[in-house]
């Protein structure tokens, strides 16, 4: 343990976030530190190691062939001391936590919670919502649930739905509507933070080259669905996001075509773990729970 000693662990926390992440900010915003703060810890540790592990580059911190060695069991050493920390932290085996993004919490999981419950009455739910990629081998995260393509290093990621997108507006602003062209006059809400676009289910819909300008353009998802619900728009939703207002009729989708994202949603858990009885419980409910959802919005695929 004394090679510990010639370099901080402060120093080696930067070095590896930045290796894994691609980029001081990165690291910066995962540490809780200014990405300068980063960078002096970087220098710091390869004087210490009396080595550069880093290329400077415009497209971000490129790790230098003889570093990646060291890199390498850097990330390795810190998850196995955080799964050292995780074990030395868990206390009860009835305590969920679940990392989740905050839209889906809010408007597809929490309105649930007492389903589950009733089936494992044993479990205490801890939902985390977060927008940050948690590794769940870290602190006491148990399982995560994300959107994205699952390709997510050092994981476990296993889909459990597509996702697909279509217009939903209110009922009185879906009353004028007889083709999907006609989605063009209507006002548009835009999340501005979407990673797709109307041109992907203008093109599902066959009107590919027609464009669509936003009214208005917000910065969060569940503000887009509220600015709908109030009747001042259309907006592309997806199942989990629209669920709750369709099957309550507060919102519509006036048309049956759905495109897909190329996304999914996934569960996310720690390589070379057994799931414990109480993830394995809250995954078989999830994944039942939303093959109903699918059906009583007439998703389901034939």
């Amino acid at each position: 343990m004394k090679p510990l000693n010639l370099v901080h662990l402060n120093a080696l926390k930067s070095v590896e976030a930045v290796a894994r992440l691609g980029s001081l900010q990165a690291a910066a915003d995962e540490l809780g530190v200014s990405a300068g703060a980063v960078s002096q810890q970087v220098i710091k540790a390869e004087a210490q190691l009396g080595r550069a592990l880093f290329e400077r580059t415009p497209r971000g911190m490129v790790a230098t062939a003889a570093a990646l060695p060291v890199l390498q069991r850097l990330t390795a050493g810190f998850r196995l001391l955080g799964e050292a920390v995780a074990e030395g932290r868990r206390r009860d085996d009835t305590v969920l936590t679940i990392s989740v993004a905050p839209v889906f919490a809010a408007r597809w999981l929490v309105h649930r919670l007492d389903g589950f419950s009733a089936v494992q009455p044993h479990i205490r739910l801890r939902i985390d919502a977060t927008t940050q990629l948690v590794d769940p081998a870290l602190g006491d995260v148990d399982v995560c649930i994300r959107v994205g393509d699952g390709r997510w290093p050092g994981v476990v990621a296993e889909a459990f739905l597509a996702q697909e997108i279509f217009p939903v507006c209110t009922p009185q602003m879906a009353a004028g509507l007889s083709a999907p062209e006609d989605i063009l006059r209507l006002p548009v809400v835009t999340d501005a933070h979407s990673s797709f676009t109307w041109e992907t289910w203008l093109e599902a819909a066959g009107l590919g080259g027609r464009t669509i300008t936003p009214r208005h353009v917000l910065n969060e998802a569940s503000l887009c669905l509220d600015a709908v619900l109030a009747g001042q728009g259309v907006m592309l939703a997806w199942q989990t996001l629209a669920s709750r207002s369709l099957e309550h009729g507060r919102l519509v989708a006036p048309f049956s075509i759905r495109a897909r994202t190329g996304a999914g949603y996934y569960f996310v858990t720690p390589p070379g773990r057994r799931d414990p009885a109480k993830v394995a419980a809250f995954k078989s409910w999830v994944r039942a729970e939303m093959e109903a959802d699918m059906i009583r919005l007439g998703f389901a695929e034939a």
